[in-house]
């Protein structure tokens, strides 16, 4: 928020905005890291429980989207009032798909415990830490409007994606040599899917956080690498 407004409740209702928004990054980011922990100890009862908290965020998101609609129908925005909200809406939707593929990490790894523990694998483990330093760095960029903090996360997008075709090659390797390992490597290739998407909306995010600041997209685009098959087959019902 970056200037007052001559009606205080209008500035109330964007600060409480931004809180919410605030709020739910930090569930989101508590689920990834759980949903981590889990996968890296065999925890299925953390993971159970990382399952069960994505209801909160999924109704932070339902009140964030009641909050802009109102503001939008009294306030009639404009220019940068405007960008602050339909901003907002946005990145409330990108939090909750960040939220849902920690949920389906969670739900993998209580699918994997079922098998006999793969030979170490620390690539994953990796993967968590880069996308949950990312989710936490744009959203402190967006609360911040530091476009150059934004920037930085968009471009650590690369990092994520060589440590995911990495893994992919290794886990492939092991399922060619033992085909008991295909169930498993399976699970663990879907799991990693869904940290390397986490990076995706960490990058949206931050495209966003420019919007917001600048009005504009960014200019730069690097080019994205061709996903794999199966884009959204890392979701479990």
């Amino acid at each position: 928020m970056t200037q007052s407004h001559i009606v205080k409740k209008y500035d109330d209702d964007l600060r409480q905005l931004n809180n919410l928004l605030a709020r739910m990054g930090g569930l989101a980011e508590g689920q990834l890291k759980n949903a981590i922990e889990a996968l890296v100890r065999r925890d299925a009862d953390l993971a159970a429980q990382t399952i069960e908290h994505d209801d909160v965020i999924d109704e932070l998101e339902v009140e964030i989207d009641d909050l802009t609609i109102r503001l939008l129908a009294l306030r009639q925005p404009m220019a940068a009032d405007l960008r602050e909200i339909v901003s907002a809406l946005k990145v409330s939707s990108e939090i909750e798909r960040v939220a849902d593929c920690a949920t389906n990490v969670a739900k993998r790894v209580i699918r994997l415990n079922e098998y006999p523990a793969l030979r170490a694998l620390t690539t994953i483990p990796h993967m968590g830490e880069v996308a949950q330093e990312m989710v936490k760095d744009v959203l402190d960029a967006y609360i911040e409007h530091d476009t150059v903090k934004a920037a930085a996360v968009w471009n650590r997008d690369e990092e994520l994606d060589s440590l995911y075709t990495s893994l992919f090659r290794e886990l492939l390797t092991y399922m060619f040599e033992d085909p008991r390992n295909i169930t498993p490597c399976t699970h663990m290739l879907f799991i990693a899917k869904n940290i390397e998407r986490i990076g995706d909306h960490a990058t949206n995010i931050a495209e966003l956080c420019h919007f917001l600041v600048h009005g504009g997209p960014m200019r730069e685009m690097r080019q994205k690498k061709l996903p794999p098959p199966a884009e959204n087959a890392g979701t479990l019902k």
